[in-house]
């Protein structure tokens, strides 16, 4: 089933990179003006680009769990087999 699942990974995998990158922007745009601060900018300060990397890290990760817990969900149903594990193992 991994096997078939793998594709219908990757596929959700971009839809969340796009989805993530369109909310990072749009949020973005609600803090400040300018477009938002890369590590390959020159003039920028520490604070505003740890900031833009903490909600981007952030926001991309959960538009990716979301994201791919859904495309699980929905295989499982199509397939009627869960592509993972059921539950987080006990420490």
């Amino acid at each position: 089933m991994k096997l078939l699942f793998t594709p219908v990974s990757v596929l959700a995998g971009l839809l969340a990179a796009f989805a993530g990158k369109k909310a990072f922007e749009r949020l973005w745009g609600m803090i400040d003006e300018e477009e938002p601060p890369s590590p390959t900018h020159r003039e920028v300060t520490l604070p505003k680009l740890t900031a833009a990397l903490l909600i981007e890290g952030a926001i991309f990760r959960l538009v990716k769990g979301l994201t791919e817990h859904g495309a699980r969900r929905a295989f499982a149903t199509v397939t009627g087999s869960w592509p993972g594990e059921e539950r987080p193992q006990s420490q």
